[in-house]
């Protein structure tokens, strides 16, 4: 059973368990403002494991299985991983640089790494389970108080923001049942 999700202290949500990646580095102006949607599973289509920690911490064996092969070298990360049980796992302090959206642009702002929050939903673009949208909820409202630049209209699909690039976390995210969690104020 996942633990209960706490507020943001020193930057790192209280009750998550951490697993530090190197792929992080000082944010350039140290803002934090907006929260970027992400999906992943590795190998693609399977969830569990321990395979989205190796690649966010560079220790993923890359020969165990040949989709491995062609992300080998990626250096990439996100601040939060939630798990299809709704199991947080911080990877980076809020305060610092994740490695999570790439080329990016919206509204004619660009580089979201220097100013978002990236989460990763374990998932394959078609499925996601309440459990998730639980803890991202509860995620969101502990981000929001901690950082007043967070806000319902500050929260981006990757695709939004690196279009014809970034499909994630796809069509089958429940933006509406995600927005009515977080609009009455939902927490676990």
């Amino acid at each position: 059973m996942p633990a209960v999700i706490g507020p943001v202290e020193e930057h790192w949500l209280r009750g998550v368990r951490r697993c530090r990646s190197p792929n992080q580095d000082q944010r350039p102006e140290g803002e934090v403002s907006a929260l970027v949607l992400h999906s992943i599973s590795l190998p693609p289509g399977v969830f569990g494991g321990d395979e989205i920690e190796r690649l966010f911490t560079n220790t993923l064996d890359h020969a165990a299985h040949p989709y491995f092969a062609g992300i080998e070298g990626l250096r990439v990360s996100a601040h939060l991983l939630i798990r299809r049980d709704g199991e947080c796992v911080q990877f980076v302090a809020f305060d610092r640089r994740a490695w999570h959206a790439g080329q990016s642009q919206w509204e004619g702002r660009s580089r979201f790494n220097d100013f978002s929050i990236g989460i990763e939903l374990e998932g394959d673009e078609r499925s996601f389970t309440l459990a998730q949208y639980r803890a991202l909820a509860t995620v969101f409202a502990a981000l929001s108080a901690a950082y007043p630049g967070l806000n319902e209209g500050r929260i981006f699909s990757h695709q939004q923001i690196a279009p014809r690039r970034k499909y994630d976390p796809g069509p089958s995210f429940d933006w509406a049942l995600f927005r009515r969690m977080i609009g009455s104020g939902f927490h676990s």
